[in-house]
């Protein structure tokens, strides 16, 4: 459910009763349904452009790079030759945009379920879909998968940047999922996935980690700062085939320079290693 009263926009959503997050909204640019989900783009007065799916932040220009930036750079810095990655979701152009700024990476494959998130973002959200123009990019409108199952063994890189698991994200979270990935990498290939807040989803971060572990040898749970999320924080379950990876030390680090060039705002070798620190409350849930 998801209201405007006198210019201010009210999410809630199952997954986080009985709390809400507001901002004040200058105009409406864009409210429509596809065959999937609501779609809303505001521009606000504090975030800038935002992007709605199904009454839930998905993204705001003030605070977006550090999601993006994360869920890409996580598993890219943790493989030692990422040259090509696959992309499920992320029809925004954020993650794409920001994989692209990897030196390594020289294809990149992205399977969005739908168009209207696409177009809509094209329009609206520019500093995002400039993701989808890079000449590394191929972009497919479709089931992530139905294209996995025609494609096995041929990314380095899996990253999925799912809206949170309601509507058509559900799947996104299953186990079966998490094993049409694994076939579709090479030998130590990496995948990450947008997996919830201990805050307010610990079973999901549990469940998702769990399934994760059922399907690499070596998996963790890591999180970064995005102020418009619920609870200011957001989650990633990143799982490699290879059995020594350390996913808490990057294998590739770049310098201040290096990443001011790159136009990284958020990520740094010292924040990756970071976010796989958890409280101990967490470690109780998660560590065996």
């Amino acid at each position: 459910m998801d209201t405007i009263k006198k210019n201010w926009y009210s999410e809630s959503c199952e997954l986080w009763p009985g709390s809400t997050f507001s901002f004040e909204v200058k105009e409406v640019l864009h409210d429509e349904r596809s065959l999937y989900q609501h779609i809303q783009v505001f521009d606000t007065i504090s975030l800038g452009k935002v992007l709605v799916l199904d009454g839930i932040i998905q993204c705001t220009e003030k605070d977006e790079f550090s999601y993006q930036e994360m869920i890409s750079f996580l598993p890219l810095c943790c493989h030692p030759n990422p040259e090509k990655v696959l992309i499920v979701g992320g029809g925004d152009g954020g993650v794409a945009r920001d994989v692209a700024k990897h030196p390594q990476v020289k294809e990149i494959v992205q399977v969005e379920i739908d168009a209207m998130v696409i177009e809509v973002s094209k329009k609206y959200l520019k500093f995002m879909s400039v993701g989808f123009d890079n000449k590394k990019m191929t972009l497919h409108v479709g089931d992530g998968f139905e294209f996995m199952k025609n494609h096995s063994h041929e990314f380095d890189v899996i990253i999925t940047d799912s809206s949170d698991p309601v509507g058509p994200a559900v799947n996104l979270f299953q186990e079966n999922y998490f094993s049409l990935m694994k076939s579709a990498l090479k030998p130590n290939g990496i995948v990450c996935s947008q997996a919830g807040t201990y805050w307010d989803s610990m079973e999901l971060v549990k469940n998702t980690l769990k399934i994760c572990k059922n399907q690499f040898p070596v998996a963790a749970y890591a999180t970064t700062s995005v102020p418009t999320y619920p609870c200011g924080q957001i989650g990633f379950v990143i799982g490699s085939l290879d059995g020594n990876a350390n996913l808490l030390n990057p294998v590739r680090e770049f310098s201040l320079e290096q990443l001011k060039n790159m136009d990284l705002k958020y990520y740094n070798s010292d924040v990756h290693k970071a976010s796989f620190s958890l409280p101990s409350f967490v470690r109780y849930e998660i560590e065996p």
